[in-house]
């Protein structure tokens, strides 16, 4: 499934009805016939037309899905949107540079354990008040993972200031 250009160029060779309560104003059986496309996908393909009424727009994708209903391919299309923003989200704030294994279960761990590691040091961020960033506290703590020294000490070291004002913060020790 993928969104359409402004301008494809295309024949509709059939149309289905649509279910415009579910903001469905189109779904045709077309063959794309651009130059390029057309010697890349010779083959018809479905052309849905979906009205979004929450963020008023509407989107054009082609699938290669005849037997869904065309309601339940836009909302896969939605929650494939959805996908996509959160692995770009994974990308920006977690240190996922490879997966050391590719079945689904080794990908599932190292996401899950990547964002256990962030929402842990984002509490710790809260309750010590550190007015470092994120990413300045992961770079500290990555360079002290084997200390045995109070978090509150080493952010306090970076901030260049004695200690964390959180005298119960001092429990938080870095193993």
């Amino acid at each position: 499934m993928i969104r359409t250009r402004e301008k494809m160029e295309h024949h509709v060779l059939a149309e289905q009805p649509c279910d415009v309560a579910a903001g469905i104003l189109s779904d045709r059986l077309v063959l794309l016939s651009g130059k390029q496309t057309a010697a890349d996908y010779p083959v018809p393909v479905r052309l849905i037309e979906f009205h979004d009424a929450q963020r008023e727009r509407t989107l054009k994708f082609l699938t290669n899905n005849f037997e869904l209903d065309a309601p339940v391919v836009a909302r896969l299309y939605k929650s494939r949107w959805q996908i996509e923003l959160f692995f770009k989200w994974i990308k920006q704030h977690l240190r996922i540079k490879t997966f050391i294994g590719n079945s689904p279960n080794a990908v599932s761990i190292q996401i899950w354990t990547a964002i256990t590691a962030y929402v842990l040091v984002a509490i710790a961020k809260k309750q010590l008040h550190a007015p470092a960033s994120m990413h300045a506290i992961l770079q500290i703590l990555s360079l002290n993972l084997f200390e045995k020294t109070p978090l509150t000490l080493l952010l306090a070291n970076a901030a260049g200031c004695e200690e964390l004002e959180d005298p119960m913060a001092t429990q938080l020790l870095l193993l």
